[in-house]
């Protein structure tokens, strides 16, 4: 009982306590090094405490990774019974703990008992979001108008001024953005030559992913195939959230590929201005990098099944263009599975349980987005739930309320986009007390 465990501690003489231990992973663990603690009061040792070194700590992490998997995944009803349970403890022995504090601190045991801060019985507080300043805002190549116009709105429009910088592979829509500000009356802010960078600024990347899209045998392939296929190679596959792997049950694995591939080769690929699905690669640099990729895929021991470099004539001979590729067979330490190769090529790989296809999918540096396909609505919830990346979609792809939060997690970035994360983010908060 805490009671004893205080009433211990205060009886005790200084410095003849036994010592403080390290809390790991449910169990109270003896220090292999301790350190004086020091009551400010008398200027005396008053416990000895652990002296915590770089294996404590490595321990501690390890058991708190472990327990993560299970604690995350119980419900808010019981995380809220269980803190609720402490705090009856901790009000039930908060006079022996205001003791301690003072021991501990030199606080007074008065101040320790009470609440600092005055509750605001008459006064009025309310909160204004004031602008941060001058954004830097940097947009990818991938879907340049698009994502410069999505970071653009919210800064001005929560009063800041902006600098932006987009790729030097595909600046000029954002040139010609310029002129519809210069026509609507905006007053364009004067290049600036150089900008350093500096520490303590706001940030918030978005920095890709390797997306997976999980398969369930209940999922209508007669309905959704054409989405998930759509998902790994739209845009020639070069956005952010498209899906680089598939995880099918193992029930439905065969027959899933061979529709894929059937689908994939449905794809017309050539010249951006005609009636094509797929255009060309963004540039010989990102072209050679993706045909790498599929060259490896085959190092690695995959199964190249439809796909890969497509050699064109007449104006197009010099082009960049790739044909939607799916690869199999490939273990999921392999780098095709591992890393983001933002190109029309997806590895699929077969799974049999929940359990397992969402720790593998999870087994990567990256967290940007996932899609889960199934017709049983508890099977879709349970794993996304599971599932650690920004954006999970449910028998659907890029279906985006841009009021929600977007962003990713791990190196898929930090900070999220949207209407009120963007305006959290564009500006800085201020809590305004007046007493009445």
């Amino acid at each position: 009982m805490l009671k004893d465990v205080i009433d211990r501690l205060l009886r005790s003489p200084n410095n003849e306590h036994e010592p403080i231990t390290n809390f790991i992973n449910n169990e109270f663990v003896k220090a292999n090094d301790l350190i004086p603690s020091v009551n400010p009061a008398t200027g005396h040792t008053w416990i000895q405490i652990p002296n915590s070194g770089k294996e404590d700590v490595d321990r501690a992490v390890a058991a708190a990774n472990q327990a993560f998997q299970a604690w995350s995944v119980t419900s808010a009803q019981y995380r809220s019974n269980l803190l609720l349970k402490l705090a009856d403890i901790i009000e039930q022995n908060s006079d022996g703990l205001a003791v301690l504090e003072s021991r501990d601190q030199g606080k007074p045991v008065k101040l320790a008992r009470s609440t600092i801060m005055d509750q605001p019985v008459r006064a009025v507080n309310y909160v204004r979001n004031d602008p941060v300043g001058v954004a830097g805002l940097i947009s990818p190549w991938n879907l340049p108008l698009y994502l410069l116009s999505f970071k653009l709105a919210p800064a001005l429009a929560t009063g800041n001024t902006v600098v932006c910088k987009p790729s030097e592979m595909t600046s000029v829509t954002a040139w010609v953005l310029m002129h519809a500000f210069k026509e609507a009356g905006t007053a364009v802010g004067k290049r600036i030559g150089e900008i350093g960078a500096r520490l303590n600024k706001k940030i918030s990347l978005e920095m890709g992913g390797k997306n997976a899209a999980i398969i369930y045998p209940s999922c209508d392939l007669g309905k959704h195939l054409q989405t998930i296929a759509r998902s790994c190679f739209i845009n020639q596959g070069e956005i952010c959230l498209c899906s680089s792997r598939i995880f099918v049950h193992s029930s439905i694995y065969e027959d899933f590929v061979e529709k894929l591939v059937q689908e994939a080769k449905k794809y017309t690929v050539g010249n951006p201005t005609e009636d094509v699905t797929l255009g060309a690669m963004n540039s010989e640099v990102h072209f050679n990098k993706v045909k790498s990729y599929i060259t490896l895929a085959e190092e690695e021991g995959g199964t190249v099944h439809c796909g890969g470099v497509l050699h064109m004539n007449g104006e197009l001979k010099g082009g960049f263009f790739i044909a939607p590729t799916v690869v199999t067979d490939l273990p999921d330490s392999s780098r095709c599975m591992q890393e983001e190769i933002f190109g029309p090529v997806v590895c699929v790989t077969r799974f049999e349980s929940l359990e397992e296809v969402t720790a593998r999918a999870n087994d990567t540096t990256y967290g940007l987005s996932a899609t889960v396909w199934s017709e049983n609505n508890e099977e879709l919830i349970n794993t996304a739930h599971r599932l650690r990346v920004g954006t999970v979609w449910c028998n659907t792809w890029l279906t985006r309320d841009l009021n929600m939060p977007f962003g990713g997690t791990k190196q898929s970035g930090m900070g999220r986009e949207g209407a009120l994360d963007s305006l959290h983010f564009f500006t800085e908060q201020k809590t305004i007390c007046v007493k009445i």
